[in-house]
């Protein structure tokens, strides 16, 4: 990996929230964190679950992955992730934004607390990460910064509050890369389309449901973490190094298929 296509990522160090995953199942940070390990860079995995965080290390084979928990929605949990990386490894390169939670229904039908806390996940942990990874990155020299949206934020679908979270994900990124661009800070945005992943099947799904799932892409293929990693490793990498402020949709072109189903 790390002879290949650019994808090299020695000496860097990124953290990557979410990064845990079900059991052995590979969701999307969890795949962008192993990816960025096998092309060379040192990875700090943050979940809340401690457990989940340190088996995504355990699937590293390198031994320059690290394992942190804790509330991200909280600000001295953010600013802690960010000094206990420093203290590790010595400097900053990366984030990888990948934290989220979903919510059905319209404006009349959503819970206002349920808004609320859609909002203080989706959003306010990508400002906090963010707020106190940027100054290290600068320091380092700059870097990149990928947050992790979602299709539903192109087209929405009885998911008003997720939607709208999505879609500030996007205006925050752009903000962003206009702001730090002279810091040397890439900011940018991947839109998952209805990937499988543990988050997915962890809630359940029929069989039927996922073959829906699968026919929405145009290529008629099912998306997985992988593919949202290899977005991610792109983007964070010098393949990508006149790349700012974008967002790179990844849904086998299920934005294009038309608003037939809700697959989300």
């Amino acid at each position: 990996m790390t002879d290949r296509f650019g994808y090299k990522l020695e000496g860097k160090v990124a953290i990557v929230t979410g990064g845990g995953a079900l059991d052995d199942g590979i969701g999307n940070g969890r795949a962008a964190a192993l990816l960025m390990e096998m092309a060379g860079a040192s990875v700090v995995v943050v979940d809340r679950d401690i457990e989940r965080a340190e088996s995504t290390v355990a699937m590293m084979d390198s031994g320059r992955g690290i394992a942190l928990a804790g509330d991200i929605t909280e600000a001295d949990t953010c600013r802690k992730i960010v000094e206990d990386t420093l203290k590790r490894f010595g400097r900053l390169d990366i984030l990888d934004n990948n934290v989220g939670v979903g919510s059905r229904g319209n404006v009349v039908d959503e819970d206002p607390e349920r808004w609320q806390r859609v909002m203080q996940i989706n959003v306010s942990t990508m400002f906090l990460m963010s707020k106190y990874a940027i100054p290290a990155i600068k320091d380092s020299g700059g870097g990149s910064i990928v947050n992790v949206s979602s299709i539903s934020a192109i087209r929405p679908r009885g998911l008003t509050a997720y939607s709208a979270s999505k879609g500030a994900v996007i205006s925050l990124s752009k903000a962003m890369a206009v702001d730090h661009a002279t810091d040397g800070i890439r900011v940018n945005c991947v839109l998952p389309g209805p990937v499988f992943t543990p988050l997915v099947y962890g809630r359940g799904m029929s069989d039927t449901a996922r073959e829906i799932r699968r026919q929405s892409s145009l290529l008629q293929i099912e998306g997985t973490g992988w593919d949202v990693g290899n977005a991610v490793l792109y983007l964070v990498s010098d393949m990508a190094r006149y790349v700012t402020g974008q967002s790179l949709v990844v849904d086998g072109g299920v934005t294009l298929k038309g608003p037939d189903r809700d697959t989300q």
